[in-house]
């Protein structure tokens, strides 16, 4: 019989404002808010947890965030900080965990199924990781504890700030069974509406489902939801994630109708991802170009290539054409996105090391 797995996901607190707010005292208590100013079309990258209770969240519109809490201090990101934070704790990561699958620059999966640090004890091993991240860069995380990947993801978000929460296997089936399928990793507002629409509100309700009336509904993602519902979850902690796509986008401060200038734009964003092939060696056949209208319609006009696009001059000339099967010119655009897929040759395998902070780097921040 194989051992039982131990799983512990550490998410860091509010990550990009707690480093703001240890690098700088007088933000400290405050209402912060990183990502653009009030008073432009940017968004929230991260803010504080006293900014949360004024209903502040990611990603939202920092012109809203400012009409939620006036008092609210706008700080812009600064990336290079956060990644050094961020090496310091995967240091950390890796003194207890024989496999660490970073997520993100301030979320990791580690399996410490084999450490035999604490007596071998998940939680213990949870507390000293939590103990060495404060010592170390003076931050504050929260962990979750259980025998995979599934429960320990949702066992971190438990008992946020400064949590640590453990799911045993005998706990699983009740634990799961009361969860709101909202707070199921995996299942955003569009499928929770969905699902409630479906009159599955808990993970009692998706348990009763079988797995063929769900793949009717669900597609692909059925077999995932039918497992977790019954505290399944096979997926092992990855060291070495494979990168799948490569991508840029740009949100304008003012929406853009002239097609000249949308191709500018798209120009610059594929310099980026081109140089961003380059550094990580990889080669695509696959150029998408994402477009969000001034009204928030959001289409992708998509080519795959016989071979590798090869520079600029490849690049634009598929861009250009994907460019001219939009209505861009007909209706004024405030988003764009280039994105290259379908790698065909290069390192057998990427970390993704910045995901996280890769997609905010895309937003305009104002």
């Amino acid at each position: 019989m194989s051992k039982q797995r131990k799983i512990i996901h550490v998410d860091m607190d509010a990550f990009f404002a707690s480093v703001e707010q240890r690098d700088h005292p007088e933000y400290q208590g405050k209402p912060l808010i990183v990502g653009g100013q009030p008073d432009s079309r940017g968004v929230v990258a991260a803010c504080s947890y006293e900014a949360r209770k004024f209903g502040i969240r990611s990603a939202m519109p920092c012109a809203k965030a400012f009409k939620l809490c006036p008092a609210a201090i706008f700080v812009p990101p600064r990336f290079a900080a956060y990644r050094q934070a961020s090496d310091k704790i995967r240091e950390i990561f890796w003194r207890y965990g024989s496999q660490v699958e970073p997520l993100s620059l301030d979320e990791a999966y580690l399996d410490v199924t084999y450490t035999a640090s604490f007596g071998g004890s998940a939680t213990r091993i949870a507390q000293a990781i939590k103990r060495e991240i404060l010592d170390a860069t003076g931050l504050i995380a929260s962990a979750g504890v259980s025998y995979n990947k599934f429960l320990a993801k949702i066992a971190s978000d438990m008992d946020k700030p400064d949590g640590l929460y453990v799911i045993k296997p005998e706990q699983s089936e009740a634990f799961v069974a009361a969860l709101p399928v909202g707070k199921f990793y995996g299942v955003g507002p569009a499928t929770e509406k969905k699902m409630h629409g479906l009159s599955i509100f808990t993970g009692k309700d998706l348990k009763a489902w079988a797995k063929e009336d769900l793949q009717k509904h669900f597609g692909k993602a059925a077999d995932y939801y039918f497992h977790v519902a019954r505290g399944v979850d096979q997926r092992p902690v990855r060291s070495v994630r494979v990168r799948k796509s490569l991508g840029k986008e740009t949100t304008f401060a003012h929406d853009i109708l002239d097609a000249e200038a949308l191709l500018k734009h798209i120009e610059k964003l594929a310099e980026k991802v081109l140089f961003r092939l380059q550094e990580q060696r990889l080669s695509a056949k696959t150029i998408t170009l994402k477009v969000k209208y001034a009204d928030f319609k959001q289409i992708t006009r998509t080519s795959t290539q016989s071979g590798a696009i090869n520079g600029m001059q490849d690049a634009m000339a598929v861009l250009s054409a994907l460019l001219a099967q939009t209505d861009a010119g007909k209706k004024a655009v405030r988003l764009l996105g280039v994105t290259a897929s379908g790698f065909e040759s290069g390192r057998d395998g990427a970390h993704d090391e910045a995901e996280k902070a890769d997609a905010q780097l895309n937003l305009h921040l104002g």
